[in-house]
This record gives C-alpha cells, structure tokens and sequence, in this order.
C-alpha cells in the first residue's frame, strides 16, 4: 500500500499503551501502524519523539457575548490556530443562547462565525440560558439527535444563572436523550452577597475577586449541582474544579456509583490567588471564576488528576485583552473587581503545562496524559473512537512532542488575540513540534502551516459511559 503520510522512528502513545511504530496515514485516517510500511508522498522523521494523539480542549470559549462594553480577544481563526500550536486538533467551544433567543437561531449565528475560519476541528456545546417549554420541548431534543449532546448550564452570573427548577427541567431532558450536562457550580446569590459587602467597604481591588468567590460557593454549589442530578439519575460533568472541598463532593458522589465526572484546568495547578494581587490593575490578568486558589488547592487538584475524580483536563481558555478597555481594564467609572471579565487564556498553554508539571516531573504517566488530554474528552463527549486515539481507522489527529525540549513561555508563541499570557516567563519541559489534522500538518516547528477553514465541524454521538 501507498501511504500520503508516513510519521517514521516515534514512540507512540495512547491512553493504555506505548510502542515503537510507524504510522501509516491515507486520505486523512490512520490506515497502518507497523514497521516498514513502504513508501509514502510524505515522510515524517519522528525518532526521538513523542507521537500522541492530538490534544482535544472540550472546554473553551470563542467569539462569546460578554457583556456591554466587553469583547472577547478570540473568534474562531485566531482561537483554533492558538490551539494548533498548542498541540489541539479539536477543540469544543460554547454556543451561548441568549435570553428570548431560539437555540437554533444562535446556533446558526454561531456556525456561521465559525465557518472558513478554522485550523482545527471543532464541535460545539450549549449554553442554555432560556429554559422555555419550546426550547426544552422541541428545539433541544431535536439538536441532540442532530448531534449537540452536550449542554452547559451556569449557576451564577446575571442572565446565565438557572433555577434549581430549570437545571432539573434540562437535566430530565439529557436524562431522556442520552445526553450530558456540563455545570458551573458557583452559588449565585452567596457571590452577589459577598461581592456587595466587599463594595462597601471600599474593597475593589481585583484581589478581592476571589474573596467574593470563597471555596464555600463552590463546594455548595458542586453538592446541589449532584444532588439534582442524583434526583434525575443523569450524567453531569462538574467543569472547572478548583479546590479539595469541592473535589470530595465529587469522590463522594462517585463512592457511591453517581455519574458524576469532573474537570479542573491549568490554572489551578500552578496559579494562586495571590497572582491577583498585583500592582494597580494587574491583578486583573488573573480573575477567573472559580478563582486560583492556594498551594493545598493546588496539591488537591494534582491527587484529582492522579486518582481520576477529574475525569478530563481542560484550559476553560476565556481570552480577553487586558491593556483595552473592551477587556480587562473594565470602562471607564466600573473600577471594582465586580467588573473586570472573568476569564483568561490558556489553549496553547494547557498540554505544555500538564506536561511539564505533570509527566516531566513524575505526577502522572504519559498514559494519564495522553487519556486527560485528549481521550477521555473524545469518549466523554461522543468522538471517541474518531478522534482522541491513534489506532487504526481513527482520523489521524496526531501531536509530535519533543519530551526533552525546554520553553520559556511567552506570549508571541502562543498565537492568540490576546495581548498577554498569565503563564509568561514559565519554563516549561515538553513541546509539540508538530500538529496534525486528519493527516495534514497545521503547525511545524513554531510556523503555521496549515490553511484557515481546513477545521470543520463535527457532530457526535452519546457520551461513552466509564473510562
């Protein structure tokens, strides 16, 4: 046989094993996987490398309404080539249905934002933030059969935040649909008291961010978010988690045979709330929500990561400039934390730093890496086994990793609309060299070299139930 691609001389890694292989690629799949393979239009030289399937980035926003006077730094063109250098071939960003608006309506809006404008797939979730009759009724169980099994539901921020009444309603539906229900777990009401409070005593620094988002919140809002679903008998996926408190609701939940998964992200591994307090407004460049925490935090969410309560590892990548008064430096006479746009950047930072702090430094196994980087998301939200493996018949979705490459981070690497990077200056262990998508190469050796719209959208099935 006559390949398109030979990837030749790596170590090939997936979820459960490692070997020596060539990788035989035609017309975008991965159709061999041997020694010798024989010729091919293009060979790849992969000796001393890593060959692992691409990074899959199931939580990330682009192109997102964010409030009057704020703007979000990435559409689609510049979210998923920031993603390609980071070592992503897809990555799931979230269709924010509005309030009045038809799920099918934003859902046209957004696809046509994303549409020749991608480097790497895409597939997108819900945000259902009007839970009508009509939309819970038709529109939603409709769009699931069309292939959007996955929908995220808030438990705070104005205008997002849903009733326990509403989140039981679109629960019922996942549960009668074979769907999935990704939660922000944030008390709303807790937040908005404190958030108040804080005001008035003249406390607007963003610091106070996290002060207004205390681990209680989160670990509340992460018990009610599981008993709802206990009530509906449903899969949900607590996204985000950021601290042991929150994390033990999850471990009890799934003691007891719950289908309750869990997610964390990069920045709480190495970020903590004191990088808000920065000079003036720098502190800025860090709000996110839930907010870094602090060094138990931290070693709680690496133990999450080790035992499998976190079932995926994400970047939550939520870009907003901060030296623009559309971004972090909130307008003009709205100087309090209140305002600055919860978010930061973080698709091209994610695997490096899991790979470093992680596989570098002998907190996980590159097996672990590869399944919380990109196969337990394929299996979680119904791509798998397409994407998020490297065996035969899969697309060939393929990240090369020098293991032993040492980067300093900094922000003209990452390729994003962003101005800043939370994670310049880190040295990090481990760096992708080359990104693929089916079959393909997008990024080579820092130069983007893939065409903007190759990416596409991908339907999926039912989430695949255990790991």
């Amino acid at each position: 046989m006559s390949f398109d691609v030979i990837i030749r001389g790596g170590t090939v890694a997936t979820a459960s094993d490692i070997f020596a292989c060539d990788v035989g690629i035609k017309a975008g799949r991965i159709v061999a996987l041997g020694e010798n393979l024989g010729d091919a239009t293009e060979v790849i030289d992969a000796t001393d490398r890593l060959v692992l399937p691409g990074g899959i980035d199931s939580h990330v926003h682009f192109a997102q309404p964010s409030g009057p006077g704020i703007v979000m730094a990435d559409g689609f063109e510049t979210g998923t080539r920031s993603a390609a250098f980071g070592g992503n071939t897809t990555v799931m960003p979230f269709c924010l249905q509005k309030k009045g608006e038809s799920l099918r309506e934003a859902l046209k809006n957004y696809h046509a934002q994303a549409a020749g404008n991608c480097y790497i797939d895409v597939s997108f979730h819900l945000i259902i933030a009007d839970a009508t009759e009509q939309v819970l009724g038709q529109e939603l169980p409709a769009l699931i059969k069309d292939g959007y099994t996955s929908f995220k539901v808030f438990m705070t921020y104005e205008g997002l935040a849903l009733s326990d009444l509403e989140i039981l309603k679109v629960m019922a539906v996942a549960r009668e649909t074979g769907a999935i229900v990704m939660v922000h777990a944030e008390n709303y009401d807790a937040i908005r008291f404190l958030t108040d409070r804080l005001e008035q005593g003249g406390h607007t620094a963003p610091r106070f961010h996290g002060t207004s988002r205390p681990i209680p919140v989160e670990r509340e809002a992460t018990h009610r978010a599981i008993s709802l679903a206990e009530l509906v008998d449903v899969p949900i996926m607590i996204v985000h988690v950021s601290n042991r408190q929150a994390m033990e609701e999850i471990q009890r939940a799934q003691a007891r045979g719950l289908k309750i998964y869990g997610e964390t992200c990069p920045q709480y591994l190495v970020l903590t709330e004191r990088d808000m307090d920065g000079a003036g407004m720098e502190g800025a460049k860090y709000v996110c929500s839930p907010p870094p925490r602090d060094l138990e935090s931290q070693k709680a969410c690496w133990e999450g990561l080790q035992l499998g309560t976190f079932r995926v590892f994400s970047s939550d990548h939520c870009p907003f400039r901060y030296d623009d008064p559309e971004g972090k430096l909130a307008p003009k006479g709205r100087s309090s934390f209140r305002w600055v746009p919860n978010g930061i950047p973080g698709v091209a930072t994610r695997l490096p730093i899991l790979f470093s702090e992680g596989v570098s430094k002998g907190r996980i196994d590159l097996n672990r890496f590869v399944a919380l980087s990109s196969t337990n998301h394929a299996k979680t939200y119904g791509l798998y086994p397409r994407k998020g493996t490297i065996a035969v018949g899969a697309d060939a979705d393929i990240a090369i990793w020098d293991p032993n490459r040492t980067v300093t981070i900094t922000h003209d690497l990452l390729h994003d609309g962003c101005d800043y990077t939370p994670y310049e200056g880190r040295v990090v262990t481990g760096w992708p060299v080359l990104t693929m998508v089916r079959g393909t190469t997008v990024v080579r050796d820092g130069q983007l070299v893939g065409r903007k719209g190759a990416g596409g959208h991908l339907a999926r099935g039912a989430p695949i139930p255990g790991i």
